[in-house]
C-alpha cells in the first residue's frame, strides 16, 4: 500500500479475503492513469517488498501492456489497473462479501 500510494496509485483498497473463501488472503487493488505509471507502481511495489522484507512475486503478469500488472505473492496479490481494466473487472464488486480497507480517495 505505502510503495503504490509513493507512485500517486488512486483508489487504494485491500480487500481481506480470508473470510471470504478466496485462494489468496488479501488483494490490494489501485488504479494508475497511463500504461507509464501503472509499471511504475508495479515496480515500486515489488522493490519495496524485496528490500523490505526479502519478498519476491511467484508469479507477475501483464507487464507487457500495462492496463492490469498481477503480482502475486502467494498470500497476498496485488492488482495495479488502469481506470478502464477497473471497471471492466470490478474486483471489488466480485469479493463484494470481503472486508474491504480504504487507503486514499475514490478515483
Amino acid at each position: 500500500v505505502e510503495a503504490s500510494l509513493d507512485k500517486k496509485a488512486l483508489a487504494v483498497v485491500v480487500l481481506d479475503l480470508r473470510k471470504a473463501g478466496g485462494f489468496t488472503d488479501y488483494f490490494v487493488v489501485c488504479t494508475g492513469t497511463n500504461p507509464r505509471q501503472i509499471t511504475a507502481i508495479a515496480d515500486a511495489v515489488e522493490e519495496k517488498l524485496r528490500v523490505k522484507f526479502g519478498e519476491k512475486p511467484h508469479l507477475v503478469e501483464g507487464v507487457q501492456k500495462s492496463q492490469w500488472i498481477l503480482l502475486d505473492y502467494f498470500n497476498f496479490v496485488v492488482h495495479v489497473f488502469s481506470r478502464e481494466c477497473r471497471d471492466f473487472y470490478e474486483l471489488e464488486r466480485l469479493w463484494g462479501n470481503a472486508e474491504r480497507h480504504d487507503f486514499s480517495g475514490p478515483e
